[in-house]
């Protein structure tokens, strides 16, 4: 069957591995759009701006003045804002409104998972345990004041912060391997994990560590999101239907 071509511009949504594959694909056209959090690519053909567009209202006059005709949704899954944001925008501008939506994580014999809703729960999760490794992202950075007296946090995230005493603090970013994840548990003594489901390999190592080891993960359940016109399971399968669409350099 014959598919029209697309012949306006792609607004890709990112800050994600997945984005960022999708982004290197892109012709110089297209647009590449980043939250303004942790590093911005270098040497990607298409454009890159960085920074928010002041709500869906924003974002749809965005799309009108820059003659946008697809938006692309490849954020992570748990930033649940900026995809509401998206879909009201592309909804109220007439602009298709697509998303990569990465599937997630699911417990496998031997898991030991306690999932909860948010950050009362992740205290309250935490309280039997003295030495949890956070890979929330930035979150826990700020609630430092308040760790309780019995514990020591490991905090793994992309910004650097001096931490103190009870709190250190690791930027890294992944992909972690299971080799990495022992030897990091080893050095801090872990003795349970708080993750966010957010699928794929990048960082699913320290959960087969966990599991290893008999360790509790306390599982931060995903915020719902926005239907989109299409979704898809990875970037490759977008980046075939673009390419379908003629929608991609040769």
């Amino acid at each position: 069957m014959h598919r029209s071509r697309v012949v306006t511009r792609i607004l890709l949504l990112g800050g994600t591995g997945d984005a960022l594959r999708i982004a290197r694909r892109l012709a110089p056209h297209h647009v590449y759009s980043l939250a303004g959090l942790g590093r911005v690519p270098a040497e990607l053909a298409c454009a890159v701006r960085v920074g928010g567009f002041g709500g869906a209202a924003g974002l749809a006059r965005y799309l009108a003045d820059e003659a946008i005709g697809l938006v692309v949704d490849a954020t992570h899954p748990y930033a649940a804002r900026i995809s509401a944001n998206a879909a009201q925008a592309c909804d109220a501008a007439l602009v298709p409104y697509w998303a990569v939506r990465r599937a997630p994580w699911r417990a496998q014999p031997g898991d030991d998972w306690r999932v909860v809703d948010d950050w009362a729960g992740i205290v309250a999760a935490l309280a039997p345990f003295a030495r949890p490794l956070f890979t929330l992202g930035r979150e826990p950075l700020a609630h430092l004041d308040a760790v309780p007296a019995h514990q020591h946090w490991t905090i793994r995230c992309l910004d650097a912060h001096p931490g103190h005493a009870r709190a250190r603090v690791i930027d890294a970013r992944g992909p972690f391997t299971a080799e990495g994840e022992c030897a990091l548990f080893e050095e801090r003594c872990v003795d349970v994990v708080v993750s966010k489901n957010s699928g794929g390999g990048a960082t699913e190592a320290k959960l087969a560590v966990a599991r290893e080891r008999g360790l509790p993960v306390v599982m931060l359940a995903r915020p719902a999101l926005p239907p989109a016109a299409r979704e898809f399971d990875g970037p490759d399968a977008l980046l075939a239907e673009l390419a379908l669409l003629d929608a991609l350099p040769d």
